[in-house]
């Protein structure tokens, strides 16, 4: 078992909206890697006020979901623009993001829910309708490739967008990691790269890659 996050000791992380507004996520000072803001976090999270879902207005009353969510930024920032949103990441992360939640419930049209979600376990009766599902830096560790996939799996309907942001590694073995993700996540779903071009102008880099998934359909 983890031990309790320090909710102490925390500093601010503002992320600005493009129409000025700003996100605040608590970060901890110490703790696991859950406990911070990531690179592909902020991109993915700039990525969703894009023309691709114009200026984020295409993200109203969306049912959306954010697994792996650790500080819940992704989320957050679709629940900023009107999403019903639910954030979701190991029990240990849970406080942390009810926090973040309390700090920018102002931005928020509709509640927004920090839960347990063990990646694996069933789900599919506790989240039916997810429109997009969100997941940002997941690829780290070789025994939670599968588990992570069947949850993708297990959440995405004919329906649903899945984006995936991750950003490229080289070191040790997270090159492997990567193309194995790719290759199970191939055999399910169609795979989109988003392109530069689409992508915040500031918040993007060659390095940090969105793919856009959707449920193969069966012939």
């Amino acid at each position: 078992m983890s031990a309790p996050m320090n909710l102490e000791k925390v500093f601010v992380r503002e992320i600005e909206r493009n129409d000025t507004k700003v996100l605040q996520i608590n970060q901890c000072e110490v703790g696991d890697v859950g406990c911070v803001v990531w690179d592909a976090a902020i991109v993915l999270a700039k990525y969703l006020e894009s023309e691709d879902f114009h200026k984020g207005k295409d993200l109203m009353d969306k049912n959306v979901m954010e697994i792996g969510a650790g500080t819940g930024v992704v989320g957050l920032m679709a629940a900023s623009y009107g999403a019903k949103v639910s954030i979701t990441d190991l029990d240990q992360f849970v406080p942390l993001m009810q926090l973040n939640i309390d700090t920018n419930k102002q931005l928020f049209q509709h509640p927004v829910q920090a839960k347990e979600l063990v990646w694996g376990s069933e789900v599919k009766t506790e989240y039916p309708n997810v429109d997009i599902l969100l997941l940002a830096d997941c690829i780290y560790y070789e025994e939670s490739l599968e588990p992570l996939v069947k949850t993708m799996d297990d959440l995405c309907g004919s329906d649903t967008c899945i984006y995936c942001c991750y950003e490229e590694r080289t070191t040790d073995n997270k090159p492997a990691l990567q193309r194995k993700f790719l290759h199970m996540v191939g055999k399910l779903f169609q795979i989109e790269k988003i392109p530069l071009h689409r992508q915040d102008s500031q918040f993007c880099s060659e390095d940090i890659h969105i793919l856009k998934l959707k449920r193969l359909k069966v012939s």
